[in-house]
């Protein structure tokens, strides 16, 4: 096996981890973002509403330059 071939297996091998680990990560935030509905459902209208505007507003700011 010459270099070139190591050298393309670990490329592949990297590229593998990296996709696993983008998969782990949207399978996370999917499961955040189901557990941030169900206690949305809780909330009140009035309060979701307030809470929404801050977090927007929060938003704006971080990508105010």
């Amino acid at each position: 096996m010459g270099m070139k071939d190591k050298f393309q297996d670990q490329a592949e091998q990297w590229q593998d981890q990296a996709k696993q680990k983008m998969e782990q990560a949207k399978e996370q935030t999917q499961q955040r973002g189901r557990g941030r509905r169900e206690r949305d459902e809780d909330i009140p209208e009035r309060e979701r509403t307030q809470r929404e505007r801050e977090e927007q507003d929060r938003l704006d700011a971080d990508y105010d330059v």
